[in-house]
């Protein structure tokens, strides 16, 4: 993929992520009512979400759905500045590493999907429908993973050089693990995620991933003799753990560290990459 040709796929990925602001903003109008007015009938059908954070939290904490809709609003907010923060940073810069990062950051406007949840009980559509968002909503969000993997080797300079089909090679990853996954359409957690079969099996991929992503870029760090890289991973660290406390959260305690580590992370882990390719 050419300079060019990157910085367009940045222009798209800002526009898309623009339209999906808007979207959750008509949304609100239909959806916010509902989380006083119908909570019960949510109450029904729900439980905490499978997080190590949440599972912390819910011992002295209950749920709000208020704090659910901000953080999926919060989540599409941070595509939308990170998006247009590497097009300003990155649009002269010949950085391998940018797009799969760019990719990650851009996986959390899917968010937004989570609101078929409150949106199925204002209009009563059959469940068996959210059932189609819902899996999108899992593709992006291992998408967006394997996204943040695949820039750490190519940091670490595997043969992951010919971005169509490293992308292409995370697309397949992500919509396999997707497409076989059962998933309750009755039934959801507090965080507006439909049931899924084998949670704690994809915790433990979720995990492997986010101990092999910190582990490629400190080889990085090793074989191509930068220290910077110390401080990408750093800033994976922080990202990673922000993506999964502010997806996992359902009341303000998880919203408020999520967003920030998570906005935090990502800034600090694309500034150290822009410093080791700004002078090549």
């Amino acid at each position: 993929m050419t300079l060019s040709e990157r910085n367009i796929f940045f222009k798209i990925g800002i526009f898309f992520c623009a339209i999906v602001i808007l979207l959750i903003f008509v949304a609100s109008f239909l959806t916010m009512p509902v989380y006083s007015a119908g909570y019960s009938m949510i109450e029904e059908n729900t439980r905490r979400p499978d997080y190590v954070f949440q599972h912390i939290t819910s011992w002295f904490t209950v749920n709000n759905y208020y704090s659910v809709h901000a953080a999926l609003s919060l989540a599409a907010l941070f595509s939308l500045a990170g998006m247009i923060l590497i097009l300003i940073y990155f649009e002269r810069t010949p950085t391998p590493e940018i797009l799969y990062i760019s990719l990650f950051t851009i996986s959390f406007s899917f968010e937004a999907f989570r609101l078929f949840v409150p949106l199925q009980l204002i209009f009563n559509f059959p469940s068996v429908y959210i059932g189609i968002p819902s899996r999108i909503l899992f593709f992006a969000r291992f998408f967006g993973l394997f996204s943040l993997f695949t820039a750490g080797l190519c940091a670490a300079r595997m043969n992951v050089q010919k971005s169509r089909n490293a992308v292409f090679i995370i697309f397949a990853a992500a919509f396999a693990i997707t497409l076989g996954v059962p998933i309750d359409t009755h039934f959801w957690d507090t965080g507006f995620n439909l049931i899924k079969g084998y949670s704690s099996m994809f915790r433990m991929i979720e995990l492997a991933v986010f101990i092999t992503t910190i582990l490629s870029f400190l080889i990085a760090a090793k074989i191509r003799g930068s220290k910077e890289y110390i401080h990408v991973s750093a800033g994976v660290l922080f990202a990673l753990t922000g993506r999964s406390i502010l997806l996992g959260s359902d009341n303000l305690i998880g919203v408020i560290p999520g967003i920030l580590l998570l906005s935090f992370g990502t800034w600090y882990l694309c500034s150290k990459v822009h410093k080791i390719y700004l002078w090549l």
